[in-house]
């Protein structure tokens, strides 16, 4: 981390403990505190203690592991065994490139044929797993099978999942959500339909049947309903260069993480997806949560502008969505913004007089103000940034997107 990242992060602490502390001073119904220190905890995990997931992905050798890794990235990033075993010792990996990382639990395939290429501590895969998973605590489980080989015998690896979740349960006291992923559906009947988004009746029916089938499975074994999601993860790279794309469903690969991760591994996924319907929906997710709560303090008739609980809140959630967008954590990035707003803040100042500046030009801020128009002007500035930093739109566009959003909230 750079000097100038650690000066940010030293600044959003001192920021968030001036807001939990001016929540702490104020009266207020206890269940109003309560959720207002929630979504600030929220954003804090969001901006200050974001990490990279950890994902745990199993299945037979050929199932796609490394095909799948490269697809969430978009670009080269695990070797690719076509013939034999690829993958040898059970260990953490971390996949990453200028946008952030994900750290996989790179794993023998279950039910292996052949001896794999690199070397091996454990006797058998599910040992190996088991060694790397008393290191790290993993977020979330992928099961992976191939499409065609979902109704050969994959029960004795659905057993082994369950070993590994009832482990990670007893060793590290967390309910692992685990997905079911229906790999290389561009393979089955009819082959002549190979291509997203796969729309012949025949194949659409072949990939449902794939799907219930896989599901039904999971849920004899693991004895809970459990999501399945076909993908097509094919891609074709001529010196690290993508040549040719075949991905599908990918994006709900990533709506299904973002949705089981916690809140602190949710942004560096997002940012490194590059799929901006799925920033989209993790950004307005944080817009809608945060205006409820900044609407709830508006409502509060109690004078709060010495320190701007609203601004600082609608200030953490200006950045994080600068974040998932993939723009750099730093100040002169929320300035931008800002002015692209009409507000004019001294580059020299920390985040926390930006946030007292913010009082006397954001809507929502002031001594005693009306719920409504704080959460209202808590999503205009949700959907201006996303318009500005997502869609990478002009400073008067999203300034336009600013005012209609503002008076449609109003009304």
């Amino acid at each position: 981390m750079t000097e100038n990242n650690e000066n940010m992060y030293d600044e959003w602490k001192q920021l968030f403990s001036s807001i939990l502390l001016k929540v702490d001073q104020t009266k207020m119904p206890a269940n109003t505190k309560s959720l207002i220190k929630k979504e600030v905890t929220k954003l804090q995990s969001f901006l200050i203690h974001a990490r990279p997931a950890r994902i745990v992905i199993v299945g037979r050798r050929g199932a796609g592991k490394s095909s799948l890794i490269n697809a969430i990235f978009g670009e080269m990033k695990a070797s690719i065994g076509h013939y034999k075993a690829q993958t040898g010792t059970g260990k953490w990996y971390k996949y990453e490139n200028d946008l952030g990382g994900i750290d996989i639990l790179d794993t023998r395939g279950l039910g292996e044929g052949h001896d794999p290429t690199e070397a091996t501590k454990s006797a058998t895969p599910i040992e190996e797993i088991k060694d790397a998973i008393k290191e790290k605590c993993p977020d979330v489980m992928l099961f992976l099978c191939k499409g065609k080989e979902v109704g050969a015998r994959i029960d004795e690896d659905i057993d082994q999942l369950k070993e590994l979740k009832e482990m990670i349960e007893d060793v590290h006291q967390y309910d692992i959500p685990i997905a079911g992923i229906v790999t290389q559906v561009d393979e089955l009947a009819p082959v002549s339909n190979s291509e997203p988004p796969f729309d012949h009746p025949v194949k659409r029916e072949n990939i449902d049947a794939t799907v219930q089938l896989l599901e039904e499975k999971l849920i004899q074994r693991l004895e809970k309903p459990t999501t399945v999601i076909p993908v097509c993860a094919y891609m074709e790279f001529e010196d690290d260069k993508l040549v040719y794309d075949r991905r599908y469903n990918i994006d709900e690969l990533l709506y299904y993480l973002l949705k089981e991760l916690p809140e602190e591994a949710q942004v560096i996924l997002a940012k490194l997806s590059r799929v901006t319907a799925v920033q989209k929906k993790l950004a307005r997710k944080i817009g809608k949560s945060t205006a409820s709560v900044t609407g709830l303090v508006g409502a509060t008739p109690i004078p709060i502008a010495d320190m701007p609980v609203i601004t600082g809140m609608q200030l953490s959630m200006i950045s994080t969505i600068a974040l998932i967008s993939g723009e750099k954590f730093n100040r002169k990035t929320i300035m931008k913004f800002l002015s692209a707003m009409g507000i004019n803040v001294g580059v020299g100042f920390t985040l926390r007089n930006i946030s007292r500046q913010l009082a006397k030009f954001i809507p929502g801020a002031g001594n005693i103000i009306s719920g409504v128009v704080a959460s209202a002007g808590t999503y205009a500035l949700c959907e201006a940034a996303i318009a500005y930093f997502i869609d990478r739109k002009s400073k008067e566009e999203a300034k336009a997107i600013f005012t209609e959003k503002m008076e449609q909230g109003e009304k």
